[in-house]
């Protein structure tokens, strides 16, 4: 079958959603990371560039996208396929918004599409969440299911990669906030406790029931009330300057609930419309701009499409 040169985009994402470390995540629009794939002029799958940050690796088997690209291509007994890949990276790594797995997941996606789609959804996400490993070390499918897939996305096992698919409420929005500072995945996850209170499983799995019932329910005020993470959030919260802080504005502008995104330093807030957003944002500006901390912010539906090809 003829194979067509193709682009793809892969997006950004909120991870863990507080309640659901590891296990839930849902994208965003207009920020994420591309893929070219062209036929190459020699056997095998060649990394040809990485445009947008030069620190990243051209080396396939240390660089997300190449890694789950050259997965697919083993997967289907293709690997001596001649394929050149080029990686735009449009988004710094250790933001906390999913980066190494967007770049898997175009990756992945990317060679797929090129190849004619051989491989299922969960198959690609399986080659992209491999490629994972390489940025933190641990087979999660909280960044690269939603990234993949779109909307929110419920991980009920990641071994098995048992993706679910959630609802997303019509008009809910994401307000993400990136302080210019870099906490890697590895680093963030090797300070957390092995050990959970009864006390707080109670409450957490309580909140994270909460959390996905409001979405099958549409209901704002439940979500609002289940958005509230006892667990992860109280170790990681000393990492990113100003959080208790960020937090308090958040939840006093109105916002439904604001936690860590990811592994952070990325913070966001789920709020009922975008004025509410705009103001959170409009304040956390002013509080970075005193401490002479850059801050950039994203406002956005849920992103419901995921990956797409151009």
């Amino acid at each position: 079958m003829k194979r067509i040169p193709c682009k793809v985009f892969a997006p950004a994402t909120v991870s863990n959603i507080g309640v659901g470390y590891d296990i839930l995540g849902f994208p965003i629009y207009g920020l994420g990371d591309e893929v070219s794939i062209n036929k190459g002029k020699t056997k095998g799958l060649v990394l040809k560039g990485v445009r947008g940050n030069p620190s990243i690796p051209n080396d396939i088997m240390k660089n997300t996208a190449g890694f789950a690209a050259y997965k697919v291509l083993e997967k289907l007994n293709l690997t001596e396929e001649p394929i050149e890949l080029v990686l735009f990276k449009n988004m710094p790594t250790g933001t906390g918004m999913g980066s190494s797995a967007s770049s898997a997941v175009a990756g992945a996606f990317a060679v797929n599409e090129y190849l004619n789609c051989p491989l299922s959804k969960k198959e690609v996400l399986d080659c992209a969440t491999q490629a994972e490993v390489i940025a933190d070390g641990s087979f999660h499918a909280d960044n690269t299911a939603p990234s993949l897939y779109g909307g929110f996305v419920l991980i009920r096992d990641n071994p098995s990669l048992d993706v679910i698919k959630l609802p997303t409420i019509l008009g809910l929005q994401a307000l993400i906030l990136y302080p210019h500072i870099q906490i890697l995945t590895k680093d963030s996850r090797a300070i957390l406790k092995e050990e959970v209170s009864l006390t707080d499983h109670v409450t957490q799995s309580g909140n994270l029931g909460g959390f996905i019932a409001s979405l099958y329910k549409s209901d704002l005020n439940l979500l609002g009330r289940s958005l509230q993470d006892v667990i992860i959030e109280p170790q990681r919260a000393h990492l990113i300057p100003h959080f208790e802080e960020v937090k308090s504005i958040a939840m006093n502008e109105g916002a439904l609930g604001f936690s860590i995104s990811g592994a952070g330093p990325s913070m966001f807030a789920l709020c009922a419309n975008t004025s509410i957003a705009e103001s959170i944002k409009e304040k956390a500006a002013k509080l970075y701009k005193k401490s002479k901390i850059e801050l950039t912010g994203y406002i956005s539906s849920i992103n419901r499409e995921g990956a797409i090809r151009y």
